[in-house]
C-alpha cells in the first residue's frame, strides 16, 4: 500500500510538471481545423489536406485505414472526387485537450450537407492527434465515425 501510494504522489507530481498549452494554441488548433474546412468547402482537397503532417507515420482511420499522406490524400481523392460528393462541411462540439506542449487531442462532430445524388447528408464524430510542427499544427491520427444513415 505505501509503495502505491509513493507511485501515486511521484505520477502526479510529474504530470502537473508538463509543459501546458495556452488558451492562445488551443484557439491556433480550432482556426486550423476552421481552416481546413473552408479549404474543403472551395472543392481543394489537396489544400484541405495541408492540415496533416506531410510523414508517412500519419495514420487516418475511416472505413478503411489509410497509412502516410499520399494514402490518405488518394483515400480522400477516391471517396469524395467531385464537389457534389464532396457537399458543404462544418465543424461543431470542438474540444481540444493538450497532452504536453507539443501533442493534443481533438474531438469534434462534423457534418456534411450533400444532396440526395452526392451521397445525402452525413455526419460522425472524430478525434484527432494533433502535433505542434514548426509554428503550425497538423494532424497526426485521425480517428473518424460517421453515424449511422437515418
Amino acid at each position: 500500500m505505501r509503495r502505491l501510494l509513493l507511485f501515486a504522489l511521484v505520477a502526479l507530481s510529474s504530470i502537473s510538471t508538463l509543459p501546458a498549452q495556452s488558451p492562445d494554441e488551443a484557439t491556433a488548433i480550432i482556426a486550423a481545423l476552421n481552416k481546413s474546412a473552408a479549404d474543403w468547402n472551395r472543392g481543394d482537397l489537396d489544400t484541405f489536406a495541408t492540415s496533416y503532417k506531410n510523414s508517412p507515420d500519419i495514420l487516418f482511420i475511416g472505413h478503411t485505414i489509410s497509412r502516410g499522406y499520399a494514402q490518405m490524400l488518394a483515400t480522400y481523392k477516391k471517396n469524395y472526387p467531385t464537389r457534389d460528393k464532396m457537399g458543404t462541411l462544418t465543424f461543431t462540439q470542438l474540444e481540444v485537450q493538450p497532452l504536453d506542449a507539443q501533442f493534443a487531442t481533438v474531438t469534434g462532430h462534423f457534418h456534411l450537407e450533400r444532396s440526395t445524388s452526392g451521397g445525402g447528408n452525413a455526419d460522425g464524430h472524430y478525434m484527432l492527434v494533433v502535433e505542434h510542427t514548426s509554428a503550425v499544427w497538423k494532424i497526426v491520427r485521425d480517428e473518424t465515425t460517421a453515424d449511422p444513415a437515418k
